[in-house]
């Protein structure tokens, strides 16, 4: 999915969530994991003013609540179909 980001923590419950929601329905996201690197946190901070995850950005827009995120990702997702 073109223009979509997750910045994610895999310690997070609130992360885990989301990723689970991805995996299970194969959907299209480039993921971030922010303790992967200093730069990728550096990244988030750059963009969204904060180090919060999860945060998916799309287009501009941002997302913060894992809840909203999920809805959003049913919504709008893009199949994997290399999965």
């Amino acid at each position: 999915m073109q223009n979509v980001i997750l910045y994610y923590r895999p310690t997070c419950g609130y992360c885990v969530r989301v990723l689970r929601f991805i995996q299970e329905n194969q959907i299209k996201v480039n993921l971030r994991n922010v303790s992967e690197s200093t730069a990728i946190r550096q990244e988030l901070i750059g963009v969204t003013g904060m180090s919060q995850v999860p945060c998916l950005i799309h287009n501009g827009q941002i997302l913060y609540e894992s809840a909203d995120i999920i809805q959003w990702l049913a919504e709008n997702g893009e199949k994997d179909d290399h999965a």
